[in-house]
């Protein structure tokens, strides 16, 4: 049997894949920085004398500062002069101070920051047209021809008007004098870009508007606090959140954390709810639930457009059931704290973009924002999203609430439909045999997990479990692996079992990295027939992938493993073949971006101090280089991208003339295995060394904490939503599979499969037609991974004499909204 276990030797030579690597990045020379006189550094752009304007409008969100970070150095990177104007649209009008020129400094250690440090103000002004003179003026005395505005709708539709104006607004200039005829030939056009500051995800056109996640982190802190408190006295909870007119707020956090309800805008309860409440509450209770969860957002309302608040459903549930019903409304907690390492990446992406769009603009080009498209940053027509926006809210006006739902996009209607199969499902009658065995079901399906923990494996183990055995099939928990698969570490998996499951770190099932071909392929086909297993699924790493492949290669010899199989991918290295993104990594990504922030602050006290931080991540170096973005590090080794002693040389000659420039501490990521040699204390020797007089070096190796902590909301939710596919398919392989004599047989490629999520949409893909993609030796992909272009990215907003590919790099233009799948939570 070929498992796929040996490695092509054209690429075990390191260098061989540098080169290759090397060929397939090959980028135009277009801009440089390059360290100048005194340690200062130069700009060499294409763009020199351009002036940008960045300011933030409107309610404050996470993820802003970085953002605004990004906008001031990749402005001064392409050669820009880049202005802070403060407290929005108001420090537009008034002037003066409220517009400052920025320099690398202006925007050093504010990524981590929560709000916006240059504020935001609701502005009167700005909407009279002398508000709009005043602003108008006071940028083209700075020669700013070039906005980038950052919040929501209203923000930018402000921003759009003020640019069809603008020709108007010098000519009243100009004539009053107040403006010369020189000033006003200078900046006769204005550009505008927008970027969507928001948490309530409210805007069409873009997946996810910066702060939602943050916004979704804080949700998920609170009902996790609440609900050790609510169980210990079988307390009823309901949670208020945010959400006025769009519901995405409370419908994620349902979703992610078992809530027993929830109301929002969009899917208002029909007549008759308050008993079919008041009914499902019961029934969890009668099945050993302690606690019950109900959110509403702020907007929720009934069919009749009557408003449904915490209130009356406290009075609703404690009237009619009798429990102890407490309300919580979290308010303002949701826009506070620390961005998450999703808001902060998606910042300094967007920021980046936008400036690239601003830089490519003509006189012609119609204003835009930018807008997160699967894992790619686009720009897309402002004024198209805005008005589909509010026709958002025209539906919702008309009580058309099913047109309102598709308006919103197919990610908001992935999450409510999989809400609604998950809620609506009643625990079967419990068939399972004591023994074991299953053989009472139909059907059964076994779930085991492959490979090192991952924050998310527990929710996608609840959802596959409820649903399956909502359809009637029986659910067989696997616990240690394939390893306990020999030793009969088997049970059936009930519904009671995998409650509160969602919100638990690790694997309630256990693992380990053994894979069926290591411990004997016929012994694992003899155990599946032992159990009865008519599907599988696999939840894990590389290794899970290695395993399916292997069965599958194997069925020509091994009958039993010619039934539905398919894996779930993940781990925190983000290293499987065939998806962008594995459950767990957008936990471990926080986890380092919080730790990163803690050694930084715990250095406040201390001048000219370099960190050096080991991440994990095996030989992929996803981890390293997505928490270098969001931790704004200065350098990300990773085993991907080639580096030698010359390469580590100028970093730290690039480090101390930053530090010599004011920039008083400096952050160096380094995977685990990206080089043999240059390990992590070679690499603090030779900053500790080289640094002398200049500053001082630590070094910290994360190590599992990488892997512990809660999961993430976007690992809840992609968890329990992958299940759910996952469930479907399964389902429906089995049932096309059955034999007269009531077995499972399939042969077909489709049947051996991996979820995975690439751009914009899942898709299953035959594990056998990924092999060619897998690197087995080092447990990587073979393609070249979406996330490496943003290596350039990061590496100029550290200041870095480098250069980029200007064209697909970073983004690609969307003509108009397209709508794909959507996973993004």
């Amino acid at each position: 049997m070929d498992s796929g276990g040996e490695h092509d030797p054209a690429f075990s030579d390191d260098e061989e894949r540098q080169r290759k690597y090397q060929l397939e990045r090959k980028r135009k020379q277009s801009i440089n920085i390059e360290p100048g006189k005194e340690g200062k550094f130069v700009a060499k752009g294409l763009h020199g004398g351009k002036a940008i304007g960045v300011f933030t409008s409107g309610g404050d969100a996470q993820g802003m500062n970085s953002a605004v970070r990004a906008v001031v150095r990749m402005g001064i990177y392409v050669g820009c002069r880049v202005y802070l104007i403060k407290e929005g649209y108001q420090g537009m009008v008034d002037g003066g101070n409220n517009i400052q020129l920025a320099d690398w400094k202006s925007v050093s250690g504010i990524m981590q920051r929560g709000g916006t440090v240059i504020g935001s103000a609701r502005c009167k002004d700005f909407r009279e047209r002398e508000g709009r003179l005043k602003a108008a003026q006071n940028l083209v005395e700075r020669g700013i021809t070039n906005l980038v505005v950052i919040g929501g709708d209203g923000s930018l539709t402000g921003a759009n008007l003020f640019r069809q104006e603008w020709s108007g607004l010098l000519d009243e200039l100009s004539q009053t004098e107040r403006i010369t005829p020189d000033q006003a030939d200078d900046c006769s056009h204005l550009n505008i870009v927008g970027m969507v500051g928001s948490i309530d995800n409210d805007f069409c056109g873009t997946d996810m508007t910066i702060g939602t996640d943050s916004a979704l982190h804080r949700i998920m802190e609170a009902i996790d606090n609440i609900s050790t408190t609510a169980s210990s006295h079988q307390r009823c909870f309901v949670l208020e959140v945010m959400g006025r007119h769009c519901g995405y707020l409370a419908l994620v956090a349902a979703l992610a954390s078992e809530a027993d309800w929830v109301f929002i805008p969009e899917w208002p309860p029909e007549k008759g709810w308050q008993d079919v409440l008041c009914k499902k509450l019961s029934q969890e209770r009668s099945m050993e639930q302690r606690l019950n969860i109900i959110i509403v957002a702020e907007g929720a309302i009934d069919s009749e457009g009557n408003r449904i608040t915490p209130d009356d459903l406290q009075q609703l549930v404690s009237s009619r059931l009798k429990y102890d019903t407490r309300v919580t409304i979290l308010g303002h907690v949701q826009r506070g704290g620390s961005p998450s390492a999703f808001d902060r990446i998606l910042g300094c992406r967007m920021g980046a973009e936008a400036v690239l769009a601003l830089m490519d603009a003509t006189p012609d080009t119609p204003a835009c924002v930018v807008s997160l498209d699967g894992n790619q940053t686009v720009r897309v027509p402002l004024m198209e999203c805005v008005e589909r926006t509010k026709a958002v809210q025209k539906a919702m006006d008309q009580k058309d609430f099913a047109a309102a739902v598709t308006l919103r996009g197919r990610s908001f209607n992935n999450n409510l439909e999989t809400y609604r199969r998950l809620s609506k499902v009643k625990p079967p009658r419990e068939l399972a045999d004591v023994t074991g065995c299953h053989h009472a079901y139909p059907f059964n399906l076994a779930v085991v997990n492959v490979g090192a923990p991952a924050c998310g494996m527990n929710a996608a183990m609840r959802a596959f479990v409820r649903l399956a055995l909502a359809k009637g099939f029986g659910v067989l928990g696997i616990r240690y692996g394939f390893e306990g698969l020999l030793n009969d570490n088997v049970h059936p998996l009930s519904w009671v079992e995998v409650q509160a499951w969602a919100g638990v770190g690790g694997t309630k099932l256990g693992t380990t990295r053994v894979m069926p071909h290591e411990v004997g392929l016929d012994k694992v086909a003899a155990k599946l027939k032992k159990y009865n297993v008519h599907g599988l699924l696999c939840i894990g790493g590389f290794e899970a992938f290695h395993s399916v492949l292997a069965m599958a290669d194997a069925r020509e010899k091994y009958p039993e493993f010619c039934i539905p199989m398919t894996v779930i991918p993940s781990t925190i290295s983000n290293n499987v073949p065939g998806t962008d993104f594995s459950l767990g990594s957008d936990t471990a990504l926080n986890e380092i971006a919080d730790i990163c922030d803690r050694i930084k602050q715990s250095a406040s006290g201390t001048k000219n101090r370099v960190f050096v931080i080991e991440t994990m991540g095996g030989y992929c170096g996803y981890l390293a280089t997505m928490s270098g973005l969001a931790g704004g590090a200065d350098a990300a080794y990773i085993f991907e991208e080639n580096f030698g002693i010359s390469d580590l040389q100028s970093d730290v000659i690039h480090m101390a003339a930053k530090i010599k420039d004011g920039v008083k501490r400096g952050l160096v990521l380094r995977n685990e295995h990206a080089n043999k040699n240059y390990t992590t204390d070679f690499i603090f020797g030779l900053y500790n060394e080289e640094g002398k007089g200049i500053f001082n070096c630590r070094m910290n190796v994360l190590g599992h904490m990488q892997q512990g902590g809660r999961p993430s909301p976007f690992d809840r939710n992609m968890g329990t939503k992958m299940a759910a596919k996952c469930v479907e398919t399964l389902v429906q392989q089995v049932q096309d599979a059955k034999q007269p004599d009531g077995s499972v047989f399939t042969k077909d490629r489709s049947t051996a499969t991996l979820l995975g999520l690439v751009k914009r949409a899942s898709q299953f893909t035959p594990v056998q037609d990924l092999k060619e993609q897998a690197d087995f030796k080092y447990k990587i992909s073979r393609e070249l991974p979406w996330w490496m272009c943003l290596r350039d990215l990061l590496r100029i907003l550290a200041r870095h004499n480098t250069t980029m590919q200007h064209e697909g790099a970073l983004h690609r233009t969307a003509s108009s909204i397209d709508e794909g799948e959507g996973f993004f939570l």
